[in-house]
């Protein structure tokens, strides 16, 4: 299920999320089971000495858009051509493994309600009759302040 680049050595290996049961909730519509989201952990980059250099606990999580079968036809459409075969998030804030696993799972929640929404349709409405007048108005009073603006006797009437 991870098709991705091998990371650096000191990557974990690609693990299931724990629990038959457990399951990710994107919205009250649609839940995702544990076993199509995979993850792992890496170390976390920059500075911070030892406990950074030696300690998994950046986490990457990832969501197989094609293998799903929690997605019906429509949303797995929607999410490929938003995100691709595959939704990534990333978390590495905490020094904690768990914690950091915790805000990419809801980063990833995120990222799948916020592919499957749909923006509805911008309908183009009529100007008001009132908005026309002001406007037709307002033209000809700007016209006649560039008009009352010219040289007398320069082509009047």
């Amino acid at each position: 299920m991870f098709t991705a680049d091998p990371g650096p050595e000191d990557s974990a290996p690609t693990e299931q999320s724990p629990g038959p049961g457990a399951t990710l909730r994107v919205h009250k519509a649609l839940t995702i089971p544990m076993s199509e989201i995979t993850w792992r952990a890496t170390t976390s980059g920059g500075p911070g000495g030892q406990h950074a250099n030696r300690t998994l606990s950046r986490v990457e999580v990832q969501f197989d858009v094609e293998g799903s079968a929690s997605l019906g036809p429509r949303q797995r459409a929607r999410l490929r051509e938003r995100y691709g075969p595959v939704v990534r998030a990333a978390a590495s804030e905490s020094r904690s493994q768990t914690r950091n696993r915790q805000l990419a799972l809801e980063r990833l929640a995120e990222r799948i309600a916020a592919g499957l929404r749909v923006d509805p349709t911008r309908r183009p409405t009529k100007p008001t009759k009132g908005s026309q007048v002001r406007r037709v108005e307002a033209k000809r009073h700007r016209s006649e302040v560039k008009r009352r603006r010219r040289p007398p006797g320069d082509g009047d009437d």
